[in-house]
């Protein structure tokens, strides 16, 4: 069975339609920009629902919880070796203020120092456009999904 995650695509319309997205945190992502962010998202095991799992992420990786009132399923992806379950909900949230959780990893790798980073280490609105540039590749189709339900 292939790992499941869940997240919440959190846009705002106004003036165009925008996405918030997260930097992947810890020393792999932090020199890199173009596809190193990604929708707010976190593991589940099967004893959990998807959406309680999605809401507990966003809350986890940007320290607020989901600013919406209704979720739109834009359904599951294979992202990588896990299987990606995505909402999509309208609200605002700044992204300037976020506080994530963090991760321990021994680093420099063989060291035996083990280090704390956060989760996520920036969080950005973007494009639609830019978006795609900046989001993970695997996770890319759910920009497509939410241009869709917004047209």
């Amino acid at each position: 069975m292939p790992r499941r995650s869940a997240g919440i695509l959190l846009y705002r319309l106004a003036p165009a339609p925008q996405v918030l997205l997260g930097h992947m945190g810890g020393p792999f992502w932090a020199r890199k920009d173009d596809g190193a962010w990604s929708i707010p998202k976190g593991e589940h095991g099967d004893d959990e629902e998807p959406l309680a799992a999605a809401r507990r992420e966003f809350e986890e990786e940007l320290g607020s919880p989901v600013p919406a009132a209704t979720l739109i399923p834009l359904g599951e992806l294979r992202a990588g070796s896990k299987l990606l379950t995505v909402w999509a909900g309208e609200g605002d949230l700044d992204a300037g203020a976020i506080v994530s959780g963090t991760f321990e990893l021994e680093w420099p790798p063989r060291s035996g120092r083990v280090q704390h980073f956060p989760e996520v280490d920036r969080a950005a609105w973007f494009g639609l456009d830019e978006a795609r540039v900046k989001l993970v590749k695997g996770q890319v189709p759910y920009l497509d999904r939410l241009a869709a339900l917004l047209a």
